[in-house]
């Protein structure tokens, strides 16, 4: 087997930089065409002795990135008495949301991520920053929370254990910044999807309601995300939709329908089809005369026909006629 590169003669390809690019050197070796053993060069022996050595070495280095970024955080904070102090005070915030940044960027990194909470560093999140009175490190810190949960069960298991959940939806319901309440749903939803325990205290500490009002708020970005977050948990968890019908969730959803049109509109119709989807009380409930959803779906089909733009809303709207009010009786005859 040829040493180096594709040809015999071509020098190695550059070593990879982090665990991550040597298993998938080591992967994309084990899919080569097998060839003949031969003995290992002493060229290539350092070669691979090289690159583990940095493989290792990148890894420890971005540990002690992550050591740094949190001494940074969990400084005291300057006072603000005088011109100077005020300054100091500007340049210390600078460097908290740029420690904030690296870390989400390092955090990206499933191990990096796991590492930042053996650090005690989501510690720190919680009981620091996630109510931090400036919202630059307040919606940096949500973020940081949510890119750390992400498919990582340990991570999540230690941020609800630190009460993430409780402040994260205070932070969507109540704060006054549009951008901490998108980075704290974000947030919400690393932490409740596919994770049980997450789902348990969500529901406990009313998530549905919080998820309800973000809806309906004047936040277009929000509203479209909660109404997605909404439609992905009554997939993941039908059993759950006895729950949303029982807080007239139907009802709800109905309304916002009715607001002037818009994108969000096609995620508040999926979400309304997840619910009534093999769910009949759903269905009976949707079907109130006082609704009058079977009229505003046929407007809505007619006002969104032909408007490519608008396909899944209107074949939302299509799904909940037949489901709800058999727009199609006669399919089944005409099948026979």
């Amino acid at each position: 087997m040829a040493e180096g590169g594709a040809g015999g003669n071509q020098p190695p390809r550059e070593p990879p930089h982090n665990l991550q690019g040597l298993l998938q050197m080591a992967v994309t070796a084990g899919n080569a065409e097998p060839a003949p053993p031969e003995p290992m060069s002493d060229e290539r022996r350092q070669w691979l002795q090289e690159a583990m050595v940095e493989a290792f070495r990148s890894q420890l280095d971005e540990i002690e990135q992550m050591k740094e970024c949190l001494r940074v955080l969990e400084a005291a904070t300057p006072g603000t008495g005088s011109q100077e102090s005020l300054e100091e005070a500007h340049s210390d915030r600078a460097n908290r949301e740029e420690a904030l940044d690296l870390l989400a960027e390092l955090c990206e990194n499933l191990d990096n991520a796991a590492d930042f909470c053996k650090l005690e560093g989501m510690r720190l999140l919680a009981h620091r920053y996630l109510e931090h009175e400036e919202e630059e490190l307040r919606w940096r810190a949500a973020h940081l929370v949510g890119t750390c949960a992400q498919n990582v069960p340990k991570v999540q298991e230690q941020a609800l254990a630190l009460g993430c959940m409780r402040k994260l939806l205070r932070l969507l319901d109540h704060d006054p910044s549009e951008a901490v309440r998108i980075k704290a749903l974000f947030a919400i939803s690393c932490l409740v999807r596919a994770q049980e325990a997450g789902l348990l205290q969500f529901l406990r500490l009313d998530g549905f309601s919080v998820l309800m009002r973000a809806m309906q708020s004047n936040v277009q970005k929000l509203k479209v995300k909660s109404a997605f977050l909404l439609q992905n948990l009554l997939i993941d968890h039908p059993e759950q939709k006895e729950t949303l019908c029982s807080m007239g969730m139907v009802q709800q959803l109905v309304a916002l329908v009715r607001t002037e049109h818009s994108t969000f509109h096609e995620h508040v119709l999926g979400a309304l089809c997840s619910l009534v989807t093999d769910f009949p009380q759903g269905v009976r409930e949707c079907q109130q005369p006082e609704l009058a959803l079977e009229e505003l779906l046929k407007e809505r089909c007619q006002l969104l026909k032909e408007q490519e733009e608008f396909q899944e809303e209107l074949d939302f709207c299509e799904t909940l006629l037949r489901l709800c009010f058999q727009s199609q009786p006669d399919e089944n005859n005409m099948d026979r």
